[in-house]
């Protein structure tokens, strides 16, 4: 255990220190897919009264007019989060008839690339350029990667801890910047130990054979209709998955918050010839924001984010740079489909342990060494991380995935502890007692669950997800809600189709000077 968190876990068994730790906020984001009966992607527009995807604060759309994203409100405890995110799921099934809400992070059988439906937010400016980047996104990557859906989780610490670590550990520099350069360590040893997650969590070890669109890939033929790697946990996660090599050596080492927005910034000024080449404008309508690395700062692929809520009309770097960070964004979860809101009160347990342990150990500067043997470990446990006596590196070092991970756990206890001093129970320490059982015995993780579920549905990727759907919107029907809560969810969906209404009948000026008003706009001093 290093020093730092034998130091910190010292000062925060003070009761009055201890406390602080329930004073942090969590939040969840959960995509899903929309389908029809039969599992086919749904071509039906976003459901009226579910309310407006550009102004709703809980209910919107990712990627495609079919692909639903649920937004929680943040709490200090992740229990009562997820039972608003259950709620959101409920009021869903209000509106979507015969349809289903897909199971799984990897796609539904999709139509042609030119039928998949990119979202839709309105005539106003703001919705317009929404439109634009999914246009972009769909010009640059491909529409069908787009369909992959995830969980995000959010997460803040109090920032009474931060100004307790500052002065406890005399450190120099503002309240602001020591909050944000704690972060940052944070986002380091997240990349150091994510693979962790991944063995853990990882629920997509198979994908729909239709998927691949006939691009070489890879994988084994598991049915007709059935790819997979046997020893895979998250093919989500890899380079079949949301990658894009064209950003691989944009983001360097990042041992600082300047860093991180350094590199972000290059991102979204520097141009790249072959998207040059798609052009912005063809006949006289955008079809992508920019023709740079990134149109925007959230078009950069990451697992984890340094974020700050931002403010009306400005972007994620000028908040980074006025504010600082505010909270971190874990990109990189599946959606568990064995449960029907994408994720458990067990897992969310543990990945608050797991995360105040990344953020109270010893975090040292990385290197660009460290940082290739970091993503080559994360990506090597994705495709095979349930191989018998599977090897990662540390430090330059073979170590196997178990010893390291059992290894971790015996350090992340003590933080489980902490924790669940907070309210006299054993929450913590009884989700890290689950995931030590998955370390010994592989078969307990999600996905060679998922794998012996698929074999017992013939081989078949999607009649085992359609099952999962068709199970869950029966859960999600037999629990309707209260009359008080269906009401607020409605003058909720109302409120937004007025906002909405509102905006686009009040603006000013074209979309022309406002998109290119919105490409000006990053910090110019972060790219010399």
């Amino acid at each position: 255990m290093s020093e730092q968190l034998t130091r910190r876990l010292k000062l925060f068994s003070y009761e009055a220190h201890r406390k602080l730790l329930a004073q942090g906020l969590r939040g969840i984001e959960r995509e899903a897919l929309r389908v029809d009966a039969t599992g086919n992607l749904s071509q039906k527009p976003h459901p009226i009264s579910l309310g407006s995807t550009l102004t709703h604060p809980q209910i919107t759309t990712d990627y495609s007019e079919s692909l639903l994203e649920f937004i929680t409100p943040t709490g200090r405890d992740i229990e009562s989060v997820l039972a608003q995110l259950d709620a959101v799921h409920r009021f869903s099934y209000t509106a979507l008839g015969d349809e289903l809400l897909w199971s799984q992070s990897m796609p539904c059988d999709l139509p042609e690339e030119e039928h998949i439906p990119i979202a839709t937010y309105g005539k106003s400016h703001i919705g317009m350029l929404k439109h634009v980047y999914r246009q972009g996104l769909a010009l640059r990557y491909g529409r069908t990667m787009q369909c992959i859906a995830g969980i995000h989780y959010n997460f803040s610490m109090s920032e009474d801890i931060w100004r307790l670590l500052k002065n406890t550990e005399e450190a120099g520099g503002t309240a602001m910047s020591y909050q944000s350069e704690s972060y940052i360590a944070l986002l380091r040893n997240f990349h150091r130990y994510s693979w962790l997650l991944m063995y853990l969590f990882g629920a997509s070890p198979a994908v729909a054979k239709q998927f691949m669109r006939g691009n070489p890939h890879g994988l084994e033929a598991l049915s007709e209709d059935t790819l997979y790697l046997p020893y895979a946990t998250s093919l989500r996660m890899s380079d079949l998955g949301y990658q894009n090599n064209v950003q691989a050596g944009l983001m360097k080492p990042i041992n600082s918050l300047r860093d991180y927005m350094v590199s972000l910034a290059r991102g979204v000024r520097e141009p790249y010839p072959p998207y040059e080449e798609l052009g912005i404008q063809r006949d006289g309508e955008w079809v992508q924001i920019n023709a740079n690395i990134l149109q925007v700062e959230n078009e950069f692929y990451a697992t984890i984010r340094p974020k700050r809520v931002i403010r009306t009309g400005e972007r994620p770097l000028e908040a980074l740079c006025s504010r600082g960070v505010q909270y971190i964004e874990v990109r990189c979860m599946d959606v568990d489909p064995f449960n029907p809101i994408g994720i458990t009160l067990e897992t969310s347990r543990f990945i608050d342990a797991f995360l105040h342990f990344c953020a109270f150990t010893d975090s040292p500067a990385t290197s660009e060494a460290e940082d290739a043997e970091n993503k080559d470990n994360f990506a090597r446990t994705v495709k095979e991380g349930r191989r018998p006596g599977f090897t990662l590196q540390r430090n330059g070092e073979a170590i196997e995935l178990k010893t390291w991970g059992l290894e971790l756990l015996t350090e992340i206890s003590k933080i489980a502890d902490l924790l669940d001093a907070q309210h006299g129970d054993s929450v913590h320490a009884n989700a890290l007692a689950v995931q030590k059982e998955k370390l010994i015995s592989v078969e307990l993780t999600p996905s060679a669950k998922v794998l012996e579920a698929i074999h017992a549905h013939g081989g078949s990727f999607k009649t085992f997800a359609l099952h999962q759907s068709q199970i869950h919107a029966e859960d999600f029907k037999s629990r309707p809600l209260s009359a008080e809560e269906l009401a607020s969810f409605e003058e909720m969906a109302q409120t937004s189709l007025n906002e909405q209404a509102q905006i686009e009948a009040t603006q000013t000026g074209d979309f022309d000077a406002f998109i290119k008003d919105y490409r000006a706009r990053t910090p110019s001093h972060l790219c010399q």
